[in-house]
Order: structure tokens, then sequence, then C-alpha cells
């Protein structure tokens, strides 16, 4: 069976893997997708087939199998790319991006699509390895790992946010042999380096978390359910565009914990353990979103969110930090705070009245200042000098007075994500060229010695 591109024009074979995936016999279907796995091997004299997988194993494929129609039989119609097989045969470029227990992910260019990434089972990977040592049937543990990563489409398939990486195609095959051979064909993104993102501004490492929490506050009222993702770690997240998003799925779940009491709704964490409620449904109340959250908090919130933040934010910030961290918020209230921060920073309203510093300041209009190697400030959007986002002229001459080189700067035109403008400061005057939207604001006692 083959299946290649998904959406209205779907094929014939893919109509008929759908149908597989919504037929009811399951674990006939385990047990019939390896030759001699029936009570009769055939006629005396063919070949013998390849041996029947164990039970246990048979089982986990049987559980895999009715996740599967779960996902497939829920939150409407898939979704997805037109990519399909048939363009496999028009990769060029193809290399290796990286490889975790049950994947292998590679680069490929395809034209019409640019560059993208090809999800498929990592045959030598630690997941398959450890199946075979424990059942000792090959075929079948790669069989086991396909589903992993079928899991992973339909989710895909079925899931609609600007952080979650876009799935442009799959491929399915299981007509050679009885192991599934899946591609999935998906955004190409670059992996999140975390000691890189904590050299960033401010402005970029808060833009992370606020995606972040977009994110989980989509996963928590997705179409499927409340999803968790349950081996959340940074590197489950990629930057596309300079811009967060969730790649890999195939560990999250939609299944809401059953209880009879509180303590049936524990979640522990290396360094601490909250017990949650049991609701009158038999349900642990919100598990599924506080383990999400509280995750983002000990792997994003604590290293990316307090460090050089605006000093008039700081409390705000905290107080984020203490209400995640002890699990106080939920994702709604998270998200609100968030979006309090992000609206005190773009408006300005953080600022701390003080006296106006930038009547110290000479205005010269129509020159700018050229971009050249000057002194550094930290953390600065250009490695050659000091460039640094600010509200206005007014925020950017406080800066320039707290800096001892500094003797000028310019408001630029840049934007930042906020849209704040970028403002360059200078340790000179030097090579000032004529720009009829720009203003050049050097200091009165810079500009007298100057003079002299």
């Amino acid at each position: 069976m083959r299946a290649g591109r998904a959406g209205g024009g779907t094929r014939p074979a893919l109509r008929g893997l759908l149908a597989l995936l919504a037929a009811s016999a399951l674990l006939a279907l385990a047990i019939q997708s390896f030759p001699g796995a029936g009570p009769c091997d055939g006629p005396r004299g063919w070949p013998r087939p390849a041996r029947r997988p164990p039970p246990a194993l048979l089982e986990e494929l049987s559980r895999r199998q009715r996740d599967l129609l779960r996902l497939a039989t829920s939150g409407g119609a898939p979704r997805g790319g037109g990519l399909g097989c048939e363009d496999l045969s028009r990769l060029s470029g193809v290399g290796v991006v990286g490889s975790g227990f049950t994947k292998l992910v590679l680069r490929a260019a395809l034209p019409g699509a640019g560059a993208i990434a090809l999800k498929s089972v990592h045959r030598a990977g630690r997941d398959v390895s450890r199946c075979v040592q424990r059942y000792g049937h090959p075929a079948g543990c790669r069989r086991l790992a396909g589903y992993k990563l079928l899991k992973e489409v339909t989710l895909l398939q079925r899931l609609d946010h600007p952080g979650v990486v876009k799935l442009h195609g799959q491929c399915y095959d299981n007509s050679l042999d009885p192991e599934i051979r899946v591609i999935a064909m998906l955004e190409l993104g670059s992996p999140l380096e975390m000691i890189q993102l904590l050299q960033t501004p401010w402005e970029e490492r808060f833009k992370i978390c606020l995606s972040l929490v977009k994110l989980l506050f989509y996963l928590a009222h997705s179409p499927l359910g409340s999803i968790v993702l349950l081996d959340f770690q940074p590197r489950q997240f990629v930057m596309v565009d300079g811009n967060l998003k969730v790649t890999d799925m195939d560990d999250a779940s939609t299944e809401e914990l059953s209880c009879k009491k509180d303590n049936d709704c524990t979640l522990d964490f290396p360094a601490k353990s909250f017990v949650l409620k049991c609701t009158a449904a038999g349900k642990c109340e919100g598990l599924n979103e506080k383990k999400n959250l509280f995750n983002a908090y000990r792997y994003f919130f604590m290293y990316l969110l307090p460090h050089t933040a605006p000093s008039a934010l700081r409390p705000f910030l905290s107080d984020i930090l203490n209400a995640t961290g002890d699990l106080r918020y939920g994702i709604n209230e998270t998200l609100g705070a968030f979006e309090k921060v992000l609206d005190l920073y773009k408006s300005g309203l953080y600022l701390q009245k003080r006296l106006p510093l930038l009547k110290e300041y000479i205005s010269l209009k129509g020159f700018r200042t050229m971009e050249m190697q000057d002194y550094k400030c930290w953390p600065s959007y250009s490695h050659l000098g000091c460039l640094l986002s600010v509200h206005n002229a007014e925020e950017a001459a406080a800066i320039c007075n707290s800096q001892p080189q500094c003797q000028s700067f310019i408001v630029t035109q840049q934007r930042t994500w906020t849209g704040r403008p970028l403002a360059l400061f200078r340790s000179s005057l030097t090579d000032l060229i004529p720009d009829v939207n720009a203003v050049v604001y050097m200091k009165r006692s810079a500009a007298s010695r100057e003079r002299l």
C-alpha cells in the first residue's frame, strides 16, 4: 500500500490508508501484516515466510494502532501539504540533519518547495535497537517505530498553529515487506540553541517565551482536546524564520489521566511535586496543560525571561516565574500575564518617570552615521557596535547617558518585532552622511569639544 498526497484531491491509495486506520479489526491487522502469522503457513514446499512476532510485541502494535485510530477519527478532516511519494525522486542535495531515538532527519531541496526536512524511522536508533533486544523481531520493531512517526503525521495533519511545524506531505509504503515505510516531509528549521539564545537581546528572548505560551494555550484547547508533550525538551523545538515551532510530536498525548482521588493526580518533577484536583468526572483537572506549563518554566522561562530585562518590568516577570514555578497559574492566566508585559513594553508605560534628558542633546537633521565598528554593548543587535531597541529618542538619550563611551546616537528606521525602533550609539561623530529621513543626536558637551 502506498499513500501520496493528502487534501481535497485524496488519491485512492491514501483513501485506502485512512480506511485501513479506521478498520475495527486492529489486532488482526497487526497479525496479518506479517506473513506466516496465521494458523497456516501455506502448502508444503512453499518458502517459509517471516516468523510471527511475539504476543507482547503484537499487543504493542495493537495499542499503537488504537491510538492512531482515535487520532485519525477525531478533530475534523486531515490537512497537510500536497507532496507525496512521487516527489521523492525530485529531491536534491540530501544530507543528514540529525537523529534521535526513533527518527532520522534529513535535509533536501525540492523544486518549487525549497529546502524541506525529511523524517523517517531511524533503523539503527535506540528505540528500534531496544525493541529488538526485547522481542528479537527486527521487522516488527521497525513497524512499531513506524507507527510512532505515523502518529506524528496524523497530529500534524490536524493541528493548525504558527507554533507547530508545517507538514508539506508524506509518503507511506508497506507494499514490499512487513515493515511500514513512512517519510514525513516537513518545514525545515534550525535547532534551538539555548546558549546562543541567552546571548540575544531580551526582547527576542521574550518573543520566544511568548510564542511558547501561545503554542501551549493552543495545545490546551486544540481540536483534539488538551495535548501534553510527554518528552518536553528544548530539542523538540526548532527556529523557522526567527519563530519558535514544535517539530517533534510523536510522544504527544491527548489522553487525560483518570483518577479516583486527588493523590492520583500527582505531577512529579525532579525538584518538585504537585497534587492536582480529581474532578467529579474522574479526570485530573488541567494535568496536561500544567505539565506543559511547568516544563516551559523550567526549560525556558527561568533562563530566558529575567536576564537583562528592563528594570521596571522585572516585578511583572518575577510574578510570572513564581506563579508558573508553583503552578498557581494555568495557561489562560499565564498568557494574560505575558500579554500585559507586552502591552507595557510596546506602549512605553514601563518607562520610569525621570527628568527629560533629550534637551542635553543637539539634533542634526538630515544626517546619519555610517554603520561601522565602534564600541560594543551587550546585548546588541549588531556585532559591529551598540545597536539597541528603544521606545523613543528620550529613552535612547537615557541609555546614551548611562554609557561612558556614548557621545551620540541615531534612531534608525529599523524595527523589531514589537514595532520599536533600533538606536545606534556611537563614541564619535565621524563619517556623517546626508539622509533626509534621519536625525543624529549629539551630546552638547561633545559638540562643544568638537568646536574647540
